[in-house]
Parts: structure tokens; C-alpha cells; sequence
């Protein structure tokens, strides 16, 4: 079980930050992060199930910033190509020199789940920033991570 001593963090947006907190919170994961104030997201006010807390303004570069500060790794999840918000984050992982892993579902092969632990142990990595696009940048990316992210649980 890849996941059970991490925590999980995210900005509780459509797409694939939601997916890693709805997984985390269907496996008893711990999990929580920044979302922007009003708890706003593309589908409208994020639910209050999700342990988010605000940040003080409605900027999702911001939640990003915040997100990325507080774990101690990213890891970005996308298929094919980041769009605008997710390279954003990447950026901002970069910039801060923070351990960065990108994991494109499109080119998924099945070694990325023993990279993905050695990664997780060479870093220390103990709160995990999951990111990636949201939902109407990438149909369907809420269901391939979910998919992605049980299969690494199960297999592990």
C-alpha cells in the first residue's frame, strides 16, 4: 500500500486534485490542502467533505503556491499535455526546488509504480502534492486518475 503513511494534499479543483482526495478519502488516507477562498472551483463551491482550507484570495496561482510549500513533493498527473494551470504548478515546484515527478497516464507504462516508490523513499516524501489538470481541460482525467491511483494502492 503505496499511499497509507502519506498524507495527501491538493487544491480541490475538478480533475485530478479531486481525485486524489476523493481516493485518499475512500482509503482512509489522510488528506487536506489549499483551495482558493470561497472555496471555488470551475464546477462551482467545493464541497465541505473536502479537508481544504482557504486561502486569502481567490487566486488559484496562490492555492498552487501554498499547496506545493506545504508538501514535501509533487506529483503532476496528466494525460498527453499540461495545460496553462498545470504547468503553472510545475513551475512552481521547480522554482521553489521542490522533488517534482510528472506522470503522463498516455505514456503509463508498468514500471511507473516502483519509480513511483523509490521516488516517494529517496525524498521523504511524507505529504504528497498531487496536481494536474482539471477536468474540462482534460475530459475523462478524474476517472484515469482514480483509476491510476487505485491500481498503484492494490497492486502495492
Amino acid at each position: 500500500m503505496i499511499f497509507q503513511r502519506l498524507r495527501i494534499i491538493s487544491g480541490g479543483q475538478s480533475g485530478v486534485d479531486r481525485a486524489a482526495l476523493d481516493f485518499a478519502l475512500s482509503y482512509g488516507i489522510q488528506c487536506g490542502g489549499w483551495c482558493p477562498t470561497g472555496r471555488l472551483a470551475e464546477d462551482g463551491i467545493i464541497p465541505d467533505k473536502y479537508p481544504l482550507k482557504e486561502s486569502i484570495t481567490s487566486n488559484y496561482e496562490e492555492r498552487s503556491k501554498l499547496n506545493v510549500r506545504d508538501s514535501d513533493g509533487t506529483i503532476i498527473i496528466y494525460e498527453n499535455e499540461m495545460d496553462k494551470g498545470t504547468k503553472l504548478t510545475l513551475d512552481i515546484a521547480t522554482g521553489m526546488s521542490k522533488p517534482l515527478m510528472t506522470i503522463n497516464l498516455h505514456d503509463e507504462q508498468t514500471y511507473v509504480e516502483g519509480q513511483i516508490r523509490e521516488w516517494l523513499s529517496k525524498y521523504k516524501i511524507s505529504v504528497l502534492n498531487v496536481a494536474g489538470p482539471r477536468e474540462s481541460s482534460s475530459p475523462g482525467i478524474y476517472r484515469l486518475t482514480t483509476k491510476f491511483l487505485e491500481k498503484l494502492q492494490i497492486e502495492n
